[in-house]
């Protein structure tokens, strides 16, 4: 039996990137689904579940996405508060309020939902505008393919 063995990749091991994004005029989904696989390293050969082989990525123009449809004014966010009840807004009333959670809670949910999934998501870098502290890093320009 002699095949070839499995890679697994190992935490320390892992050659991090960064890419930037401009989020201006792409609809928060589909630029949301492609930042979540470059988070989890699923752009990689070596994509190991267990283990967060993905990248940094920085967002700018966070406050220049678009909503397909009437999403501004249909879709709602809830959570709780610890009371009874449940707090809402709409996509339009949080994104007047804080652009960056718009994009941040898309991101956020395509991603695992466990402590590896959290670690993912403290990769991520969102920033109104088309400013960022993050050029010592030298991120190259992510190609996405709703460009």
């Amino acid at each position: 039996m002699a095949g070839t063995k499995t890679y697994v990749a190992k935490p320390g091991e892992v050659e991090r990137q960064w890419w930037i994004a401009d989020a201006e005029d792409q609809i928060v989904g589909r630029l949301a689904s492609e930042i979540a696989v470059i988070l989890m390293g699923k752009h990689r050969p070596t994509y190991t579940p267990h283990c967060d082989t993905g990248d940094f990525v920085v967002i700018t123009n966070a406050d220049k996405v678009k909503l397909s449809g009437n999403k501004w004014e249909k879709k709602s966010y809830t959570w709780y508060t610890g009371y009874t009840g449940l707090r809402s807004e709409t996509a339009g009333a949080r994104f007047a309020r804080k652009p960056e959670q718009i994009m941040r809670d898309a991101v956020r949910r395509m991603l695992p939902k466990n402590r590896l999934g959290r670690k993912m998501l403290g990769k991520l870098k969102i920033y109104a505008g088309p400013d960022h502290p993050h050029q010592a890093q030298n991120p190259q320009p992510l190609v996405t393919t709703t460009n």
